[in-house]
């Protein structure tokens, strides 16, 4: 038996906006249905957001995306994530990891996300790791990606 965990990321009307740009670091599959492919009126407000959004790459990246009903304004992460005397202080309930092969596949990763994004460690070798770093992309989702040992 085996089991796949995938991130499901809630956002306030940015879900689709957040998923094609997930698609373009990553690669892979796009799907997006709107709450009006599943019934609600074409000219009620929040029609168009997403209900059930996901993007799957063969490299074996997965996510999960929705808009929150009458929400809007990016993510619905709260908190701010930053390093404080060697330490990671945060607010948010959690990250989402990314781990590669090589550092070469990481730092491509990173190019992409780290594009508006808030970079809280760098991309930089570590003591447990060729390529260890932190960022909150521009939808306030805050990533930790490396290089497996």
């Amino acid at each position: 038996m085996s089991i796949t965990t995938t991130t499901h990321l809630n956002f306030r009307g940015d879900a689709r906006e957040a998923l094609e740009f997930y698609q373009s670091v990553f690669g892979g599959e796009l799907s997006i249905a709107t709450y009006g492919d599943f019934g609600m009126p074409a000219e009620a407000p929040g029609a168009d957001k997403v209900v059930f959004g996901s993007v799957a790459a063969d490299n074996g990246f997965r996510v999960m995306a929705y808009d929150i009903p009458g929400q809007s304004g990016g993510s619905a992460a709260s908190g701010s994530t930053r390093r404080e005397n060697g330490v990671t202080l945060t607010g948010q309930p959690f990250f989402v990891s990314v781990r590669g092969e090589t550092l070469a596949e990481v730092e491509g990763f990173w190019d992409g996300l780290s594009a508006g994004a808030e970079v809280v460690e760098p991309l930089a070798a570590s003591a447990w790791s060729a390529g260890f770093g932190m960022l909150t992309d521009r939808f306030g989702v805050t990533w930790v990606l490396d290089v497996a040992s």
